[in-house]
């Protein structure tokens, strides 16, 4: 079999693995489609032309990808926003990229907007739109979503505040982890601890950004003070022996995410991604898009990446997708579910060498 015929065959295959997405942002999964669309009930500095935001999500540094990430929420003003943002995101997840269960970070912070009611949410409001969503997709595609509350960094500990609140206080049926996200740099991941015992406490599961923007401190303190789970990113990990040694015996995953370490130049390139580092000290990995649509990527793409990147054939594939689903926080029976919808894919569409 020729090496085009074989790309085409393991693309395909990719193309209708079922799987699961652990890292993936509410707001950065909006497609441009998605976008242009809130753009124009909220005419301002985000383009309404899908075409023109290939160009607006063109990313100098992470600095920047902050920027403009933010100008994009600052497109989900009301209730009506995010109902609509949430299933359209769950219907290209499900539709386009064969996703059976997703844990899609959320940050309630910057819709409730408690500095300026005037133009936030209730966090009520939030909630129930959220939920409604989740209840419609999972009846009307299948998708069963639960969510993760996100602190974002760029905000600081009062924004931890709140965000904890909403997650011991207002807590949608579906909520299963507390993140962090954001800048690293200048947000010591320490300032946090307090707000990760908490919710810890509550049963939720932690899963903070470590390690994407800064160095593999950021990682080892994500571990021993915030209680990590898995880690967001841990792109850095790879230049601590002794940290991927550690991840290794502890099977704590990394939320890996190829093209948007590029996008956001964590990393210089694919070529030179840790992803294989990675695998090669035995440290437990999952594939994921982060912010797909700002990044130009989807799960099927990514997969693809780590693909070429592992030099992996379909059983292989088919095993990133399994390590997915096994470190997701779905219930047992979605888990099982979809573990078994994977081995039926690998046994029945596996290209022939």
């Amino acid at each position: 079999m020729s090496n085009s015929s074989s790309t085409t065959d393991l693309t395909a295959f990719i193309a209708g693995l079922p799987k699961a997405e652990l890292h993936v942002h509410h707001v950065g999964s909006a497609s441009p489609s998605i976008v242009a669309e809130l753009a124009a009930r909220h005419p301002g500095v985000v383009p309404a032309d899908p075409e023109q935001l290939r160009d607006f999500f063109a990313f100098r540094d992470f600095a920047h990808f902050v920027e403009v990430y933010l100008a994009v929420v600052d497109l989900v003003r009301t209730p009506e926003d995010v109902r609509y943002l949430t299933y359209e995101v769950g219907r290209e997840l499900a539709l386009g990229q064969q996703v059976g269960y997703a844990e899609l970070t959320c940050t309630p912070y910057t819709s409730v907007l408690p500095d300026d009611p005037d133009r936030g949410m209730a966090i009520e409001a939030y909630t129930e739109a959220i939920e409604d969503a989740r209840i419609a997709l999972e009846r009307d595609l299948g998708l069963v979503l639960r969510w993760i509350y996100d602190i974002p960094g760029e905000s600081g500990v009062p924004a931890a505040d709140a965000t904890l609140e909403y997650a011991l206080k207002h807590a949608p049926e579906g909520l299963v982890g507390f993140g962090l996200g954001g800048p690293e740099i200048g947000v010591p991941r320490d300032w946090f601890i307090p707000h990760f015992a908490q919710a810890r406490a509550a049963g939720l599961r932690s899963v903070p950004h470590a390690g994407e923007t800064t160095g593999p401190a950021t990682v080892w303190t994500s571990l021993r003070e915030l209680g990590a789970e898995r880690i967001g990113h841990g792109t850095s990990s790879a230049q601590d022996p002794e940290l991927l040694a550690h991840l290794a015996e502890t099977g704590i995953p990394l939320e890996v995410c190829p093209s948007s370490n590029v996008a956001t130049r964590a990393v210089p390139s694919l070529a030179e991604h840790p992803l294989p580092t990675f695998v090669e000290a035995g440290v437990t990995v999952t594939i994921n898009s982060d912010d797909p649509s700002m990044f130009n990527t989807s799960l099927n793409q990514e997969y693809a990446v780590a693909a070429d990147l592992l030099g992996l054939d379909a059983g292989g594939v088919a095993e990133l997708a399994r390590a997915a689903a096994r470190a997701s926080f779905a219930p047992d029976d979605v888990r099982a579910r979809l573990l078994a919808e994977i081995d039926a894919h690998a046994q029945t569409h596996a290209p022939q060498a």
